[in-house]
This record gives C-alpha cells, structure tokens and sequence, in this order.
C-alpha cells in the first residue's frame, strides 16, 4: 500500500475508535474523574469570563455536563475541551457586546492533568497577547489541537512537536475584521518534524517571512493531506527536490506576497492535488500554463485577486474535473468562449473584477451544477432576459448565487427570473436593467439576498412581489425609478437585516412595515419622499441597528433621544432643543436642519460617550459652547460650522486627543487660538474661517500639528506676521490666510511645504481626508477653496486639491522665489497685499497652477516668459499692478480676457495697445472693419509708384543726354564753389 493509503486507514480506525458508541452519552452514568474536574476549576479560576459562559461548571459536580466538555462513554475521562467563542453573524463586524462571549485571561497548567484529552480547542477567543504555553506539548494525547484567533502573540512553542499522536493543528489568523495572533515561527520549524501523523496543518496568519525551510519540513510529513499557509508573509520560495507532498490534496498559499511562479514549478509536480488557492498574491503575465499538469485531479482552483493579465487560455476549458474557478480580481481581457460549455461539473465560478467582455455565452446552458455565478464588474453587454433564458435550460433547479452586478446588462426582467426555486443570492446593481419588476420574484422563496439598485427599473412595487420571500435578509433597491405601494398595514414575511431603498419613491408616510423588522443592522431611507414624523416605535431599532440614514428626506417633529447607532438625519426639517444621545452612539449627523437653541444640554448630559463623528453644521444653533468636550474622548470628526456660536473655543476641546477634524466656520466665535489645542496633535483639518478670531497666528499650530493637511482662517482678525514655524506643516494640501490683517513678508520657507512640492504625492488611501467610511455611508472630510474667481466645496475629491490663498492682508516685501518649487499647487492667490518686485521669473515652473491671482499688488517688471509653460490655468488676474512691457505669447495667456491685465502698461494681445508701430503696419481694410489678404494694399502700391516715377524723372534724361548731364553737374559745382566761399569768408 501507498504511504497515503496507510494514513488514510490508520486516520478511519482512529475515528471510529473515538466515536463508538458517543463520547458524550446523556444517558450514561459515569462521571467525571474527580481529579480532572479540580484541574478544570483551577484551569477556569484564571480565565476571564465576561458573560459567564462557564457557569456550569460551578453550579453542576459532574464535570461532564459541564458547558464544552465531552468525557469518555465508558472511562469518565474528559477527552474533548470545546471551548471557542461563536462568530459574529454575517452581514456586520462583531459589536461590542460581541467581545464579552470571548474567554481571556491565562491558560493554567492545571490542564497536564488531563491526561486523555484528546481535542481542544480555544479558537476565537482574545487572550490579549500572551504567549502559546509551552506546557501544552505534554498533552500527548492530543490529536485535535485549535487555537486560531485566539489573540495569542510571540513565537511558537518548540514544545508542540512533542504532540506526537497529532492529526489536525489550526494556528491560523486569516480573520476580516481583526488580526488576533500575531504568532510568528522563528527561524525554523524543525519541531513539526515530530508530527509524523499530522494531517492538517493550518498556519495562516503565523509569520514565515524568516523560515525559510518550511516547504522542505512539511514535504517531510508523511501523511500531510491539508496545507495551509495563507497570510503568511512569504514573499518568495525555495526550489524543491525530491517533491514529496505524495498525500497532500489540499494546498493554500493565498494572500501573501509571491510575484514569481518561476521558483515554485515543483508546486505543479504533486500528483493528487485536488485544491489549490494562490490567490490574493503580486502573480502577474498570463495564468500558469504549468497548471495542465493537473488537469486530471484539480477540483478547486483559485487565483483570484492578481495581475494576471492574459486571456482564458482555452486548455483550461478542458478541465472536465474542475467544480470550483476563482479567477476574479485580475485584469483578464477578451471574452468567455463558448468552450465553457465543455466544464460540465462546474459548480461555482468567479470571474468577478476583470476586463472581460462581449455578450456571454449561450453555452451556459449545458452547465447543470452551477450553483454561483460570479461574472460582476466586467464589461459584459446583451439582454439580461438572455442570461436567465440560457440558465434556465439546466441549471434552474440548483443554481443558488447569480452575481452580474457593474456591467452593461440591458433589456427587461422577464417572468424567466421567477422559476430559479434555489435562488439565495441575485446581484444585478449597476447594469442598464429597465422596465418593472416581475411580480413573480415574489416565488424565490430561498433568496436571501437581493441586489437591483443602480439600474434604470421603474414602476410600482407592491406586496405580491414579496409575497413568499420568508428567507430575505438583504434588500438593496436604491437608484431606481421605482414606487413602493405597501398597505400600511402591511406584514412582511421576512426579517431583513439590510435594507437599502435611497431615491425610491416610498412617502410621503414613514413606512410602518419597517417596524415589524427585528434584525436591521443596516437601513438606508435617504431621498425617500419621506414628508412624515419618526414613529415613536422607530427608536427601538436601537438593539440591533448599527447604521441609519434618513436624509435628504422632509421629515420634521423634535426628537428628544438618540440610542445606540450611526443616525444620518442630514437635509430634513427638524426642529427643536439638540437630542440627548445615548453614551454608546458612535456617529451623529443632525446637519442642515433647524435644531436651535445652544447646546449645553447636548454635550454636558453624562458621559463618557463613544462618539466619534459629530455633525451639527447648518442649523439654528447659537450661545457659547461649554466646557464639556471631556466628556467625548472618542470625538474624531466635528463639524459646528454655518451656526450662530458665539464666545471662544472652549479650552476642555484639548481633551480631544483623536481629533482629527475641526470645522467652526461661519460663526461669530472670537478671541485667541486657546493653547490647549495644540494637545490635539493628531488634527488633519481645521477650518475656522469667517469668525471674529484674533491675535497672531499661534506657532504652536505648526509644531504640534504636525500632520495638518488643511488649515483654514479666512475672514478673521489675526495680524501679526506669519510665523515661520507654520513652515513646519509639510503635509499641508491647502492653506487660507485670507481676509485678516497679516503683515510682514511671505516666509521663504514655503518650499518646504513638501506635498505641494513633489509630483505624484497624493495616495488612495483611506488614511488621508477620506476620514470615514462604512457599508453603506461616510464622513467624508471637505474643506471651502476659493479659486478662479469663486468659492467651492471639496469633499470626496479633496485629497487631490491644493491651494494657498493669503490674499486681501497687509503683506510686503517680495514675492519669494521659494515659491515656485511647489510644483503640485493648484491654485495660489496673493491679491490684495503691499507685495513689491518681479514675479519671479520660475513661475513657469509651476505647470499644475489652474488659477493664479496677484492682482491689487504694487508688482513692477515684465510677465515672466516662463509663464507661456503653464498649459493648466484657467484663471488668470494680474490686473492693478505695475507691470510692464510685452504680454509673453502663448495660446493660455492670450486667451484671458483684458479684465485679467488691466490697470498696468502692458502691450500685446490680449490688450488693445501694440507695442510697437514699426512693428507692425496696419492694414487698408477697405472701410470693413477686417483686413483681408487677397485684396491689394494701396499703401505699399503707391510707396512703388512714386520712387520709379522720381526715379525715372531725374535720372532718366541724365543717362541719355551728355548736355543735360554736362549742364547739371556744372550746376552743381557752382552751388558747391558759393557755399564754401560763404563758409571762408564768415571764418
């Protein structure tokens, strides 16, 4: 017999051993060993219950009925720990109350006393970063050993290879919402030597970046039939020879950091691999052609998420065996052949996320085990009906997920869509998909979750269209032309967790069905047409609720309090006193409503509250603000501005050490800067302009925000000079001076302002101004620029604009040349100031400018030449200066209107006066206002005329009569003697 086939029988034997006759009889009579119930009690003596999930194990003396042991049948002897915390349910990350089912603490040695333990697992608890005892190596009976998510740290213990008995090790870490471990392996894993039995072994998440021989040590286990070692920090592999993985069918290297096949060829020499998974890794060129090797055996394969950029080679439609295809998240081209066809025990297929195109093949129609089509987000075009036409040839009966979503679809859903029995799962969202929605959708009595928003469907949904879809958790409708009629009376069958309705017609009445909803984590009504008042009912969504927006609505009524979930009320009517809001709400957007009155009451009610993004910008607010700020020590996005505030920045605002934004324009706020600000270091964006502020920009502001990437203090009354610490500020995007009373010269240290100077700077990435997002909404930072001449808001772009406006203050001297070497700036306005000299000469040089303004200055010189190079502006005003000479020719300046010149002595289009009349000539425009060259110029015509007329009239006669010429010049000699003998004479 093979190696594999040994460990194949000896794992069965094993297994049936174990499970004669249940280990865990509720009618046996035997109990626990005394002896190993008191190593329990020690062992749960120093673990850290919160919601009291072991208190079994007090109230019961038998230790085998105990919560998550399992004992021998027949001995009494604990043989199975089941221990781990239950998941969090889908559709959201854990929530607070979550965390308490995890144990903590420490793991007791008392546990060497069980001596018969065969299974333990701790998995998806939080032990806050301790280590993996080492102790645990002694349970030598141990063949089911998990500790994944667990939040264990350091490095594996050695220990662990003495477990000779071993079938299955989970250490892996490939959490979504939180890297628990951080175990790392040290520099070898000579210890798994040890585990000859080792079936499974999963070490996902665990750092291999510095173990470089664990391809050769796990070629080493006999018997090893899983491998996975995904999110693991492997950037590169080691050739391998002999291969010896003989039993290895299932093989996980995904999400790590490998760009090469080249060194791991030896990977498509194992014969039997059924399952291999390299996505999520920096693969790239066209998919391994080494693959073919395996088109025997493979079952699953999944190279999701890489650059592969190639075509589907049409050999991988030869892959008769394959059931599972992850392609998706690459950049494939071309279309789907119709080969496709020949995979018939496909069962799931994912080409999500690429570039593929054309209209999708009909052989889809031979594919009867389909059960989940992934084909979303490619360019996929045809008439959507076609799709479900060709579907429903086979694979009616089993299909279960359908995903086209962010394509070209187009064309009507037809009744077609109604007959997939076993439909969960149907995302069309972003397609072309017009007309109504088949009443018989209502007959998906699986279907669980429905994508249709962002398409182009359109009129009236009703109760028979959901009429049998008990099983619907998510409901996602928005952007469409559609009109919800639901009795309000109405019951749904279902209890959905999701729903998203935003720009659908469901008012004017706030829809009452959704009070039946007992589950909804997520709840979008935005745009609605909603005219109506909030239910009293609606606030008991608070125990399940984790984001509602109802903005952009016209609901009014006061509301007296706010429990415990994201609540967007932005663009309503309501009115009234602030509500009082519960400690445990994490965001709060009341803006662009008339809630008046101050806000004591508001932010002085109890705390500590977990709030981090506040809100309260366009409404009636007015009065001091207080100092209660210590009590929102979570605060990390505020928004006060368009109100009536009066008095100063309270001092308590430098509790806020996770500040990261600060909006108070437009309001009548006045005093100094309060130096306590300065604790609130981690600031991305302050924008206090259009206050009464006053004394001289702090210094503090540029050494202790540091990271400041917006900061705006236009429309104040600071004066002073502009303190050269401000200089500090190297991540700043965009600066407003404007409209104070500033004095001195511009800081020549302005270059180092080193995210304006250096192209390219600007990143996606979440951790810039983008300060907020989640499933269905954001906080996204905007900031007021004025440029080109008018005032615009920035939001979601805000990240890529720059600008420096310190216009309209009292600043002299010279523009600094330092200037210049901020390449990316966009927009620079220094109007309105005492400034002096040239324009500097490099200005050129700053090819990104859009709109420039430098006008009311006491400027002198010429336009620099260098400015005909700045091919972006679009605004130009140097009007009112001192400039002088000829206007440098270029296609951007000589198109600005006069307006942008004015008031200076410049010459050249676009301004009327010539700079010189030698230079040009005008033309004889024969009273027609336009110069035309086919028509003859008189002027230069009779300039010819003349000069051979006189010529030819004097010189003529001369040339052909000797006594014309003998006359003329003794003339002339006559003439010559007079004069100079007057000339004598008078001498």
């Amino acid at each position: 017999m093979t190696t594999f086939t040994n460990c194949l029988l000896a794992f069965v034997i094993i297994a049936t051993t174990i499970s004669i006759k249940g280990l865990c009889d509720p009618n046996s009579d035997v109990v626990c060993i005394e002896s190993e119930r008191q190593a329990l009690l020690r062992f749960k003596q120093h673990l850290k219950d919160p919601s009291n999930r072991l208190l079994s194990w007090t109230i019961q003396d038998d230790c085998c009925k105990w919560a998550g042991v399992v004992c021998n049948n027949l001995t009494g002897h604990v043989h199975e720990l089941h221990l781990c915390a239950p998941p969090p349910p889908p559709l959201r990350p854990p929530l607070y109350d979550e965390e308490d089912l995890k144990l903590g603490g420490n793991i007791d040695a008392s546990l060497i006393n069980l001596k018969h333990l065969r299974y333990l697992d701790l998995s998806n608890n939080e032990f806050g970063g301790i280590r993996i005892p080492g102790f645990i190596g002694s349970l030598k009976s141990l063949r089911y050993l998990n500790l994944s998510l667990a939040g264990f740290d350091g490095v594996i213990p050695h220990q662990l290879g003495n477990l000779s008995s071993l079938r299955y090790l989970i250490l892996g870490d490939s959490d979504y919402y939180f890297n628990h471990n951080s175990l790392r392996s040290g520099e070898n894993l000579k210890w798994l030597s040890g585990l000859a039995l080792l079936q499974h072994l999963d070490m996902s998440g665990v750092n291999l970046s510095r173990t470089y021989d664990w391809p050769q040590v796990m070629n080493s286990l006999p018997c090893l039939v899983e491998l996975h070692v995904s999110l693991s920090s492997l950037t590169h592999f080691v050739p391998l020879s002999p291969v010896n993985f003989t039993s290895l069918r299932v093989l996980d290297i995904s999400d790590n950091s490998l760009s090469s096949l080249s060194p791991i060829d030896w990977l498509f020499s194992i014969k039997g691999l059924i399952s291999l998974n390299l996505g999520y890794n920096n693969f790239q060129g066209p998919i391994p052609s080494g693959l073919l090797n395996m088109s025997s055996t493979l079952i699953h394969l999944d190279l999701s998420s890489n650059d592969l950029n190639s075509t589907i080679p049409t050999w991988l439609y030869s892959f008769k065996r394959l059931e599972s295809l992850h392609l998706g998240f690459n950049s494939l081209q071309g279309v789907i052949s119709s080969d496709i066809g020949n995979m018939t025990s496909l069962i799931d297929i994912d080409l999500t996320n690429n570039q593929l195109e054309g209209n999708l093949p009909s052989e889809l129609q031979n594919l009867c085990n389909l059960k989940a089509i992934g084909l979303g987000d490619n360019r996929f075009r045809g008439d959507v009906s076609q799709v479900f036409k060709s579907l429903s040839v086979c694979a009616i009966d089993v299909l279960e997920s359908l995903e086209l979503h962010l394509n070209q679809l187009s064309g009507h859903l037809t009744d077609h869509l109604g007959y997939f029995k076993s439909l969960r799962s149907l995302v069309l969202s972003g397609n072309l998909i017009s007309g109504a929605i088949p009443e018989n959708l209502g007959r998906l009595s699986k279907l669980e979750f429905l994508w249709i928003g962002d398409n182009l469907l359109e009129g009236v949904v009703s109760e028979v269209h959901f009429a049998g879809l008990a099983n619907l958790i998510l409901l996602y409708a928005s952007q469409n032309s559609l009109t919800l009629q639901l009795s309000p009376n109405w019951i749904p069958p279902f209890q959905l967790q999701v729903i998203h309705l935003r720009s659908l017609r469901v008012g004017p009445e706030f829809p009452m069905w959704i009070g039946s909803q007992k589950e909804i984590s997520n709840l979008d009504l935005s745009s609605a047409c909603i005219s109506d008042e909030i239910p009293s009912w609606f606030w008991n969504l608070s125990s399940s609720a984790h984001y509602v927006d109802l903005s952009h609505n016209q609901i009014h009524g006061h509301i007296p309090y706010i429990p415990n979930f994201y609540l967007n009320l932005n663009s309503n009517k309501f009115s009234g006193p602030l509500p009082i809001v519960s400690p445990n709400v994490y965001a709060l957007d009341l803006s662009n409503n008339s809630f008046s009155g101050d806000i004591s009451d508001f932010l002085c009610h109890s705390g500590p509250h977990q709030l981090e993004f506040l809100q309260l910008d366009e409404n009636l607010l007015s009065g001091n603000i207080p100092e209660c700020w210590m009590n929102w020590p979570s605060l990390e996005f505020i928004n006060l501005q368009n109100n009536n505030f009066t008095g100063t920045i309270s001092s308590s605002m430098g509790f806020l050490s996770s500040l990261k934004s600060l909006h108070l324009r437009n309001n009548s706020l006045s005093g100094e800067l309060p130096l306590s600000l300065q604790n609130c270091t981690n600031l991305l964006a302050i924008d206090l302009g259009k206050n009464k502020f006053a004394g001289s920009i702090p210094s503090w502001i540029g050494k202790r925000l540091s990271k400041l990437m917006v900061l705006g203090l236009r429309s104040n009354k600071f004066y002073g000079k502009i303190p050269h610490e401000i200089c500090y500020l190297t991540s700043l995007q965009i600066l407003d001076l404007a409209y104070n009373n500033l004095s001195g010269a511009i800081p020549r240290c302005i270059n180092k302002f080193t995210t304006l100077a250096l192209k390219g700077n600007f990143t996606d990435d979440d951790g810039r101004l983008n300060i907020y997002s989640n499933f269905s909404g954001q906080v996204t930072e905007n900031a007021f620029v004025v440029t080109k001449g008018r005032e615009i808001q920035y939001d979601i772009i805000l990240r890529f604009a720059t600008s420096m406006d310190f216009s309209s203050n009292n600043l002299s001297g010279e523009i600094p040349e330092e200037l210049t070497s901020l390449l990316v700036l966009q927009s620079l306005n220094l109007s309105g100031n005492h400034l002096t000299g040239l324009i500097p000469r490099k200005i050129g040089n700053m090819v990104q400018l859009e709109s420039l303004d430098l006008s009311r200055n006491q400027l002198s010189g010429e336009i620099p030449s260098s400015m005909s190079d700045m091919t972006f502006l679009s605004y130009l005003n140097l009007s009112y200066n001192y400039l002088s000479g000829k206007i440098p020719s270029s296609t951007q300046l000589q198109s600005f209107d006069v307006s942008s010149f004015i008031g200076n002595d410049l010459c050249g289009p676009p301004v009327p006066k010539n700079c010189s009349v030698n230079e040009v000539i005008p033309k004889i425009q024969n009273g027609r206002g336009k110069g035309n060259d086919a028509e003859v110029n008189w002027f230069y015509l009779s300039l010819a005329l003349g000069f051979v007329v006189g010529f030819w009239g004097v010189c003529g006669p001369l040339l052909y009569s000797k006594s014309w010429r003998f006359s003329y010049f003794h003339s002339l000699d006559c003439m010559w003697y007079k004069i100079t003998g007057c000339i004598s004479n008078k001498m």
